[in-house]
């Protein structure tokens, strides 16, 4: 089951990257497309149904747990409320600081819980949902702040992953994403290999600029080893300013269309892996 998931997941991932190119994407188009690149994998879809149910199964098994955890943790922490009034009226100093030892470890269990619904399993960077909750008015779909977003995609990672096999790819999105970290700002994989950087209002747009464009050279420096061989990584980055109350949409769009006019110019000089 988890090698079928992780197959599917790269199949899903492809795919998705694909019909972003592309204007208009009909249920019919996106199958078809699906198929295609299924079979590059050598997948046999056949069975899709029975893998379809293990994973919505295992999905719901994951979202049951998440309901559980919160639920037990919603109990405690309305329990130590109760506790913290009575010994307050009371003012019973040990109960207070029973109440805090108790309020600690709900703490951790609640970090705990919110790692687990915000990283990317693979990366352990934020992932989409956390940056949606964190800097998106999910109503009307605008920014809750100012800033700058920095829309980042690895080059060549297909050729990456055709030549190396899809575990040295994982690895290699693990590298980036260490990498951007650098940066010393939140981390989000937007999908695939496209992440973005969020850099708040007090950094300047000369001194993210330069950021990356410190942290690509040193990436492009390093020859990452595969077996016996070796390659090298680069990535294009978009930079734009954001402020609150920007839709989410245009914002995407002006990092997106500025990352491939430089992935236009770094692939002038970096040809290949």
């Amino acid at each position: 089951m988890d090698k079928n998931k992780k197959i599917l997941t790269i199949i899903t991932n492809e795919t998705r990257d694909t019909i972003t190119q592309m204007d208009v994407v009909t249920p019919t188009i996106y199958a078809s497309l699906f198929s295609k690149i299924a079979h590059e994998h050598n997948q046999d879809l056949d069975d899709e149904l029975e893998i379809s149910h293990d994973i919505v199964q295992e999905e719901c098994s994951s979202l049951r747990e998440l309901q559980t955890r919160a639920g037990e943790n919603a109990n405690k922490l309305s329990s130590s409320t109760d506790k913290a009034i009575h010994a307050i009226k009371e003012k019973d100093a040990s109960m207070l600081q029973e109440i805090l030892k108790e309020t600690e470890a709900l703490r951790l269990e609640i970090e705990k819980l919110k790692a687990s619904v915000y990283k990317d399993e693979l990366t352990h960077a934020y992932n989409r949902k956390w940056f949606h909750d964190t800097y998106i008015d999910e109503e009307t779909r605008t920014f809750k702040q100012g800033g700058i977003l920095a829309m980042i995609d690895l080059n060549y990672f297909k050729e990456v992953n055709d030549t190396h096999g899809h575990i040295i790819g994982d690895k290699v999105l693990i590298f980036f994403a260490n990498e951007l970290r650098k940066t010393r700002h939140h981390v989000v994989r937007y999908g695939g290999d496209e992440f973005i950087i969020i850099f708040s209002d007090s950094y300047s747009f000369n001194e993210a600029q330069k950021n990356l464009h410190q942290i690509r050279e040193n990436i492009i420096e390093k020859k990452l080893k595969a077996h016996d061989a070796t390659f090298r990584v680069s990535f294009s980055f978009g930079l734009t300013h954001f402020n609150s109350n920007d839709e989410l949409t245009k914002v995407i769009e002006d990092a997106d269309k500025i990352m491939y006019e430089d992935k236009i110019q770094i692939k002038k000089r970096v040809t290949g892996i």
